[in-house]
């Protein structure tokens, strides 16, 4: 009996993985093309204010420079280390977390695009209440503080991913992404990427399939409260923060977990408040003290939550106002296993192109980069030119 649940579990989370794989695989792709392009420290010098401009661009580079959370955190530190105003560092850190393109994917296969649409209007209305909320309750004194913190050093996790700072600056864009250097720099990106998030995927998948599985709907109805409508659109929001902080699970890791909650009947703005608060859960909380103080981490946690929360309910509510908010429906991936349609085609196909990126990187020292990416220091490291010369010979260890 033990044995078969567990097997049932495993079979629910194979089933999503599937049906993500290759949006998965296109996102960090196009991720480790922009990273390999364009440069941290330029994108820092352009926010050094917390002006709506700057706000805009750090959300545009944001949401350009896919990140996984804990690296998202570790790469906003750096930035306001560079340069950065805090805000515009923060602004830059749940862009890249929430209005990615592979998150976007993900939600539009398991859940459909009503859920697409209202995550990244819902992202953009999050991050004009943090705004507002920085605005009038961040005092300089507090930022001095976190400043002074962050100079220190402390070390979080993914900390090597944000110092290194590897791209192309100079000519045109298919000349640099096609040389040989670029595709060296796109495979370094896209396996440091996917190294980096592969336990937060997996633990997500894992912990979806055995909610799925193991938990009866009963106890979700009555949690979520589906028997009392208008309390349920005010208490998703409300709780939906609250599970992903204890879930530890983060960055597109809790979309399956999301999935598995508007299964069991939570509300439309319960669901889109759940997945912006991957920033939020105790890990990285505890990342936010070593890096600005027990102070500033407890400010995030309060402003975020405020954020995500009234985010999640007024973009549910809009939704809902203009009929687009679909009916509660079981999942497919939660319920259908692999047949052969589209989405086997292009899990082969991507599954071929990332076999080609693991020969790159394996060819012109990649494993020797992700060592070096968790001894990186505070100091931008100039690995590009180490490990990626500008031609096409690939470059080996020790040579």
């Amino acid at each position: 009996m033990i044995f078969q649940a567990i097997l049932q579990a495993l079979s629910s989370a194979f089933d999503m993985l599937w049906e993500v794989l290759w949006p998965l695989a296109l996102g960090f792709i196009l991720s480790a093309v922009i990273q390999s392009l364009v440069s941290k420290s330029a994108v820092a010098r352009t926010l050094g204010t917390d002006s709506p401009r700057s706000l805009g661009l750090a959300t545009l580079f944001g949401a350009a420079s896919s990140s996984c959370s804990y690296a998202a955190v570790a790469i906003a530190r750096s930035l306001f280390t560079k340069g950065a105003s805090f805000p515009a560092a923060i602004v830059f850190e749940f862009a890249s977390t929430n209005l990615v393109f592979e998150l976007g994917l993900i939600l539009l296969i398991l859940l459909g695009w009503p859920f697409l649409g209202a995550e990244f209007a819902g992202g953009i209305l999050m991050i004009v209440i943090l705004a507002l909320i920085f605005r009038y309750t961040l005092r300089p004194e507090l930022v001095e503080e976190a400043r002074r913190q962050a100079e220190r050093g402390l070390r979080g996790r993914m900390e090597g991913h944000a110092a290194m700072d590897m791209s192309i600056g100079e000519g045109p864009f298919w000349r640099r992404l096609l040389s040989g250097r670029g595709l060296t720099l796109v495979s370094h990106n896209f396996w440091m990427e996917v190294t980096s998030v592969w336990t937060d995927i997996g633990l997500g998948l894992l912990i979806a399939g055995a909610l799925a599985a193991w938990v009866p709907s009963s106890f979700w109805q009555a949690f979520f409260l589906t028997d009392h409508p208008v309390l349920s659109e005010i208490w998703g929001p409300l709780i939906g923060p609250a599970i992903s902080l204890l879930s530890f699970v983060c960055s597109v890791g809790n979309v399956p977990l999301a999935a598995v909650l508007w299964n069991g009947g939570i509300s439309f703005g319960g669901v889109i408040a759940f997945v912006f608060a991957d920033l939020i859960i105790i890990p990285i909380l505890n990342i936010y003290r070593k890096y600005y103080g027990g102070r500033m981490a407890l400010y995030l946690l309060v402003v975020s939550y405020g954020a995500m929360a009234l985010a999640g309910f007024l973009i549910g509510l809009l939704f809902k106002l203009v009929g687009i908010v679909p009916a509660h429906h079981a999942v497919v991936a939660l319920q259908t296993g692999p047949t052969l349609n589209y989405t086997t085609v292009l899990n082969v196909i991507f599954l071929g192109i990332m076999a080609l990126l693991a020969w790159r990187f394996l060819r012109t020292g990649g494993l020797e980069m992700l060592r070096m990416m968790e001894k990186a220091s505070d100091q931008p490291a100039h690995h590009a030119g180490d490990v990626t010369p500008a031609d096409s010979t690939p470059h080996r260890p020790g040579h």
